[in-house]
């Protein structure tokens, strides 16, 4: 199964002529290519898929499609919950095994 994950651009850069952003998955970290978004911007929401940005989303479409994720049970407990300083409720429950 492919699955493309929503988190939020913290830092955007270029290497070698591409557009790359470090996006914030609830406080996992990881490298997105943006080539294929290049209006992106810091802040912004977007679905990632093996390493690319595929296409935005505003910030409740991303929260509500983590939280289903969630439910699924398809996403790593620290992919759930967003990190400190996000301003954003944590995915996870109190009640999470």
């Amino acid at each position: 199964m492919c699955l493309g994950i929503p988190g939020k651009v913290i830092d955007i850069r270029d290497e070698a002529g591409l557009p790359m952003g470090r996006v914030d998955f609830g406080g996992v970290r990881k490298d997105a290519c943006l080539a294929y978004l290049p209006e992106t911007r810091v802040g912004d929401y977007v679905i990632v898929h093996v390493g690319f940005a595929i296409s935005r989303l505003d910030e409740e479409e991303a929260l509500r499609t983590l939280e289903i994720l969630g439910e699924m049970g398809v996403m790593e407990p620290e992919l759930m919950t967003m990190g400190p300083g996000m301003d954003v409720p944590a995915v996870v429950s109190d009640d999470t095994p």
